[in-house]
């Protein structure tokens, strides 16, 4: 598709005066066109929600997820896979961001690298992709040849294939399962699309993680129970999240916590229901990490 037909490449009409506007003006422009990204977003729901259900079930698998994009796109997924580890205590291989370029991409563009086909296949076949994996290629453009290649080498492989692009019938969506179009416009800084096309990837790739790891059992209620306690910040967290989930005081969570080897999980199990710790553990592992069913446990 020729760059100029692109809906993220056109010129905003509402920006025309750019260069002239006061900085309130801008501000005011640039909030009154974010917020019809949400809109945008709602109106695939459905393209989300088939590719959240397939991710859920390549995890079941045995599989990964693994982001791929070129620029902004690429550094978005990057983020979101890193934030995984912290946020649902997974190991730092079972969601994974690749950018066009390898990581010195992340800070410094590196020329040509989002225009190769190959360089894709090449870093999928690094991390040994496999059929119960899932492989998001974001592409604003939904042109990008980095990410049409990785999108074609999954398929080959058998991987589950998802695309996240911000213009209508996408060439990336052709190669993916579940393609997800959110069309959000023309930007107010002309192809800009770190701005509202950023935005929407970044709002599809919360979804996408946060959903699937709650349906992998790593929150109860609405708690962050998974959360790694690598920091002062993170200790203090686990506790109030104990605290929450149990309605008990800080030395009780306290307590239990340091019982618990720090596994929030298991302390809340063990203060809702009375048992010790191995025997917390040996009820989550018996049900997948599932709280809930966990608790029902004798």
């Amino acid at each position: 598709m020729d760059l100029a037909k692109l809906s993220t490449e056109t010129r905003n009409p509402n920006s025309m005066t750019l260069d002239t506007m006061s900085v309130a003006e801008i501000l005011n422009l640039m909030n009154s066109e974010d917020q019809t990204v949400p809109q945008r977003i709602h109106e695939q729901l459905p393209q989300i929600e088939a590719a959240v259900e397939k991710v859920i079930q390549q995890f079941k698998n045995g599989g990964r997820l693994i982001y791929l994009g070129a620029g902004t796109s690429g550094r978005l997924g990057v983020l979101d896979a890193a934030e995984c580890v912290p946020t649902f205590g997974t190991d730092p291989t079972l969601v994974q961001g690749l950018i066009a370029g390898g990581q010195s991409a992340m800070t410094v563009a590196v020329e040509g690298a989002e225009d190769s086909v190959n360089l894709a296949e090449e870093d999928l076949k690094n991390l040994q992709l496999n059929k119960n994996d899932s492989v998001v290629g974001l592409a604003a453009s939904g042109r990008t040849p980095y990410v049409i290649g990785a999108l074609k080498y999954a398929q080959k492989v058998g991987a589950a294939t998802i695309s996240i692009s911000c213009n209508k019938d996408a060439e990336i969506s052709k190669f993916a399962d579940c393609p997800i179009e959110v069309v959000t416009g023309p930007e107010v800084l002309t192809g800009s699309t770190r701005l509202k096309a950023g935005t929407a990837q970044k709002l599809i790739l919360n979804m996408i993680s946060t959903t699937s790891m709650i349906k992998l059992g790593k929150a109860y209620q609405n708690l962050m129970i998974d959360v790694k306690p690598t920091n002062d910040k993170l200790v203090e967290r686990s506790k109030r999240i104990i605290m929450q989930a149990t309605d008990c005081g800080y030395q009780t969570a306290e307590k239990n916590f340091l019982a618990a080897n720090k596994d929030v999980k298991v302390a809340i199990i063990m203060i809702l229901t009375g048992t010790d710790k191995d025997t917390a553990i040996k009820n989550l592992k018996q049900n997948d990490g599932f709280v809930r069913k966990a608790m029902k446990e004798d």
